[in-house]
């Protein structure tokens, strides 16, 4: 059962074949409840990017799957409440939940469930038509824990224009993925966004202990001919490098309700800054803006301010 949105309308519509513009942006894979101590909020990494992006203008579209059943028709609902739009296939599997839990500084412990709908994307001919007509993917390792979504999200990566930016937001949770996994997506991508507990991580899996985060971070960046790396490291700042320049911006100082999509809003922020033609620089200071402000309320998809949007 297809569940596509091409404005606010009747959520059964399918997006039109024909006419679709080479100006979207997609967060693909994840989309779930995230289950706070104070309620559940609709999460996901990729469907926040989606969300946030088009806060900025942009045809921001969410790819994922949810169950045949009350959560599911709940996600549908925020989505068409928020005016995001998107393409989710219904499942015979639940809408995914994730229990979250907080440190006393609002840092996010997750506990994901296996084998739910986004476990299980399947590929379609809207996610095709999309694809072929998409500007920016977002996508992450976690929606690739399962093969059946891996294959969806590898096959849309390759059906995209060859001048597509492509991040991959390793977003590395718990104990879904391994070195063939990183690998396969730092080959499809051009932009990777990666925090300082996962460039640790990613060097015991590549053999790099000796190296420093930075000399990571290069290696990665030369080996795979990226375009761009990010990297995020909290409250002591954040970098983005290219193969000839380094940008670096403070964290700001805010009182944190939680940090959950906080990341997402960063990289949406930094692409959708780049995509309506600043420089890095200035991309780079306004996603840590916008990553700050999101700090400040609670779940991942808060209204953004217009002085960040416009």
């Amino acid at each position: 059962m297809k569940n596509t949105q091409e404005n606010t309308q009747d959520n059964t519509n399918s997006v039109p074949l024909q006419g679709l513009g080479v100006n979207i942006i997609v967060g693909l894979g994840e989309i779930l409840w995230d289950m706070l101590p104070g309620g559940k909020v609709l999460g996901g990494a990729p469907a926040n990017f989606a969300y946030h992006v088009s806060q900025f203008g942009f045809d921001g579209r969410a790819i994922s799957a949810i169950g045949n059943d009350a959560l599911g028709d709940e996600i549908l609902d925020n989505l068409n409440s928020k005016k995001l739009k998107y393409c989710v296939e219904k499942t015979d599997f639940p809408t995914g939940t994730v229990q979250v839990t907080l440190s006393g500084n609002g840092i996010p412990q997750y506990e994901i469930c296996e084998n739910v709908a986004w476990d299980n994307i399947p590929f379609t001919r809207e996610m095709e038509a999309i694809a072929c007509n998409t500007k920016t993917v977002c996508f992450g390792s976690l929606a690739q824990r399962n093969s059946v979504s891996r294959t969806t999200i590898n096959r849309f990566l390759d059906m995209l224009p060859a001048d597509a930016l492509k991040v991959f937001d390793i977003n590395l949770r718990q104990h879904f993925y391994s070195k063939e996994l990183i690998e396969s997506s730092l080959k499809r991508c051009n932009v990777l966004k990666i925090n300082d507990d996962e460039v640790v991580i990613v060097a015991d899996l590549f053999g790099w202990e000796a190296k420093t985060e930075m000399e990571v971070c290069q290696q990665l960046l030369a080996d795979y001919a990226l375009q761009m790396l990010v990297l995020t490291k909290g409250t002591q700042g954040s970098y983005v490098l290219t193969a000839t320049e380094t940008s670096f911006q403070s964290t700001p100082q805010v009182e944190v309700a939680d940090t959950v999509g906080a990341g997402d809003s960063f990289t949406a922020a930094f692409v959708a800054s780049l995509l309506k033609g600043k420089n890095i620089q200035e991309a780079h200071e306004t996603a840590v803006q916008v990553s700050a402000y999101v700090c400040t309320q609670h779940g991942a998809m808060p209204v953004l301010p217009k002085t960040f949007t416009t």
